[in-house]
């Protein structure tokens, strides 16, 4: 398969090129001189000092640019732009072939960058108007909706969001679950993965599952003991600055942040605050990495260091067929939707385990400098998906076609907002009324719910009431809902 192959050389010169893009000058002009290249002309940079296409949006608690990927060429050296035109160049060589083969569907995870647009409409493969590659996706008329689903559940990633998501779906439609043994909220996490951690595999008693989508730290070859092979698999990443704010509130009673007087205290004295050794304190280092099931004690500027992070980036390519990105929620979801060939009713929803405005506290340029070097695994690895994810917007679905669709959600969510929502919008804890609303509370963050309006029919109530129920309330349902028996053995035991 010849096209295959050249695939898969240009997927290794292109996570080459962020790679060589992304690091310090003494590791750029290492890696160019491997390539045989020039190593003059003005270093890239990080992703900070990257030109955005369009006004950036700054993050209201980082005050940190979003970052929004593909970078412009311009801003690169010469010496980079040369990779870069080469990584273009093996790129058209497989739209060529694929052009000479018969017509057929090709995976959505396939990677096209955007300039190659402007190349096709010259060669009047696409219309001057028209933002994606008809061979890359399957159509609205043609998909088949996917209900063999995998999802990484990550920390402080508005995962808990997602999951409601997949919840509503499956529920109204009478799919099974793959969940926790003996009635747990997670799959035994941090304990890597493994199929007896989910109910019903070891007594049998469950001939199919449809859905795996609570926490866990990700094995793929247990995963694939209870899941059917063509399930679908994707994840969602945060920027790590905004995540580690996040983290260091809600998980501050963790061994880690417990004594410290600030996330900046603790990032000027981890050395003295954490321990690879102490029970619970991943979430304090490079988190992300951790759950997607590598090794998170990778610094910045070890000797391994590169090549680690290109073996995490590579891994987490193969086993995901799609990565969302948190700062993007909403384009994120209409991503999600194309892939999975839902409709846009099954995508809205309601901002769960967030937190209240009085507990999110600014961080200061030089604090997240140090954030991206402590957790710099994570780092690199989020550039890489947030570029990727761009890509994949353009392929799949298009810029014009995002904008609009992203439209209809928002609109679709506030009209549900006014139907469901006493007031509109979330509250603290001690002004939710139904007890079982209450959303769980941690650490030091102050975890907002909903109220209902109090006049709706029946059905209207029942809908809105899935929108909002807390992840752990909505998880023992649904467990008691698939295992009545073992439900009632465990309320008999309590």
């Amino acid at each position: 398969m010849q096209w295959r192959r050249r695939w898969l050389l240009a997927r290794q010169l292109e996570e080459k090129t962020i790679l060589l893009k992304n690091s310090p000058p003494p590791v750029q002009e290492r890696l160019l001189a491997e390539r045989g290249c020039d190593s003059s002309g003005e270093t890239s940079g990080n992703g900070d000092d990257v030109e955005e296409k369009e006004a950036p949006r700054n993050d209201k608690l980082t005050r940190i640019p979003h970052l929004r990927f593909p970078v412009s060429e311009q801003k690169m050296s010469p010496s980079l732009q040369d990779v870069w035109l080469g990584l273009h160049d093996e790129i058209q060589k497989i739209i060529t072939t694929r052009s000479q083969l018969p017509a057929r569907k090709f995976s959505s995870t396939n990677l096209l960058l955007p300039s190659d647009l402007n190349k096709l409409r010259e060669k009047k493969v696409l219309s001057p108007t028209e933002t994606s590659i008809p061979i890359i996706a399957d159509t609205e008329a043609t998909c088949h909706p996917k209900s063999h689903i995998v999802f990484l559940k990550t920390h402080k990633t508005a995962s808990s969001t997602i999951l409601n998501i997949l919840y509503r779906y499956g529920e109204s439609r009478n799919l099974t679950f793959a969940l926790p043994l003996n009635k747990h909220s997670q799959l035994f996490y941090p304990y890597f993965f493994e199929s007896h951690f989910v109910e019903g595999v070891h007594s049998r008693s469950v001939k199919e599952f449809h859905i795996l989508c609570n926490h866990m730290r990700f094995r793929k070859s247990e995963v694939e003991k209870v899941m059917p092979k063509d399930s679908f698999y994707f994840s969602i990443m945060r920027h790590p600055v905004a995540m580690m704010e996040s983290i260091f509130i809600y998980y501050k009673n963790i061994p880690a942040f417990r004594k410290t007087h600030s996330l900046d205290d603790f990032l000027k004295n981890s050395s003295n605050y954490y321990s690879s050794s102490v029970a619970n304190n991943q979430y304090a280092h490079n988190i992300l990495a951790f759950d997607f099931g590598f090794n998170n004690n990778v610094v910045a500027g070890a000797v391994d260091f590169e090549r680690r992070a290109a073996m995490a980036i590579a891994g987490i390519e193969r086993d995901f067929h799609l990565i969302l990105i948190s700062e993007y929620f909403d384009e994120s979801i209409i991503l999600l939707r194309h892939a999975l060939c839902w409709s846009l009713e099954d995508m809205v929803s309601f901002r769960l385990n967030s937190r209240s405005e009085q507990t999110r506290h600014p961080v200061f340029p030089n604090t997240a400098e140090k954030i991206k070097r402590w957790n710099a695994l994570d780092w690199r690895i989020y550039l890489h998906f947030n570029t990727t994810f761009w890509y994949k917007v353009d392929s799949l679905v298009g810029q014009e076609n995002m904008k609009r669709e992203v439209s209809q959600l928002r609109a679709q969510r506030k009209k549900l907002a006014n139907t469901c929502l006493k007031d509109g919008g979330a509250v603290d804890p001690s002004q939710i009324k139904d007890v079982g609303l209450k959303p769980f509370q941690y650490g030091a963050a102050v975890i907002q719910g909903y109220n209902l309006n109090p006049d709706l029919n029946r059905q209207t109530r029942t809908q809105c009431q899935g929108l909002i129920t807390p992840e752990l309330q909505y998880t023992d349902r649904l467990y008691t809902q698939q295992f009545p028996e073992a439900a009632a053995k465990r309320r008999k035991v309590i």
